[in-house]
């Protein structure tokens, strides 16, 4: 029996390895996206698209190995927190990397078309904290990290607020239509960008989990106010 534990805790730590190497890919993915999309680089936009084959085999090998141990071990609750938590986050990784994907082939349909600087700046921006959020998360897993944990919704505002404005720079170059073309592309990586925010503070939440036993949402979507206390005054819902 001693030995069957002892197998089962080195397939735990295997398998927190192999999350923590898709985290490593998944980020890797979005940095090359970011530079593609800095650089105007089609070459580099493939080199991503091609990348996500190997996520993807990351992602459905650890998952396929947790499901495997949930049906063949009786995991006592620290483990079992640690084998859900794993299954959630590499899941978060997954989508991440398929974000990073979509910033690619955007970035690939925009090319040629003129591009906005100062969009391309902001941008820019919110890839930087995307890309610094996502390390934060996985190195809260690394070391169980619960106050590095909570620091990630604070991170996650300032990239929340360059994507809430980012409309209204893509329509200040209205009056050039293929600037225009460019900027509406750019609003759509806005938009994967932020969510890329979004999956780092959800892989948080689970390192939190996994630390106290209990979970707790960082961030409350179905009270748009509580994060965003503006629509109180002005009604409406955030973008």
């Amino acid at each position: 029996m001693r030995e069957i534990r002892q197998r089962f805790h080195e397939e735990l730590r295997a398998l927190e390895g192999d999350v923590q190497q898709t985290g490593t890919q998944a980020r890797l993915l979005l940095e090359r996206a970011l530079q593609a999309l800095a650089r105007g680089d089609p070459a580099i936009c493939d080199e991503v698209i091609r990348g996500d084959d190997e996520v993807d085999q990351l992602y459905l090998d650890v998952e396929r190995r947790i499901l495997h141990l949930f049906a063949l071990q009786t995991p006592v609750a620290s483990d079992l927190r640690l084998l859900t938590a794993l299954l959630h986050i590499n899941l978060h990784l997954e989508r991440i990397a398929d974000q990073a994907v979509n910033l690619a082939k955007i970035t690939k349909l925009a090319h040629g078309l003129p591009p906005n600087p100062t969009v391309l700046q902001h941008l820019e921006e919110m890839g930087a904290i995307a890309l610094g959020m996502v390390g934060a998360a996985m190195h809260a897993l690394a070391r169980r990290d619960l106050e590095l944990t909570r620091s990630l919704p604070e991170m996650d505002d300032p990239l929340d607020r360059l994507n809430r404005g980012m409309l209204q720079l893509v329509l200040a170059a209205s009056d050039d239509k293929r600037v225009l073309e460019w900027g509406i592309r750019m609003y759509v990586v806005s938009r994967q960008i932020e969510r890329i925010g979004d999956n780092a503070v959800d892989i948080a939440e689970q390192v939190a989990f996994l630390v106290t036993g209990e979970f707790h949402e960082f961030t409350d979507a179905s009270h748009p106010e509580i994060e965003h206390p503006e629509l109180l005054e002005r009604g409406g819902s955030p973008d």
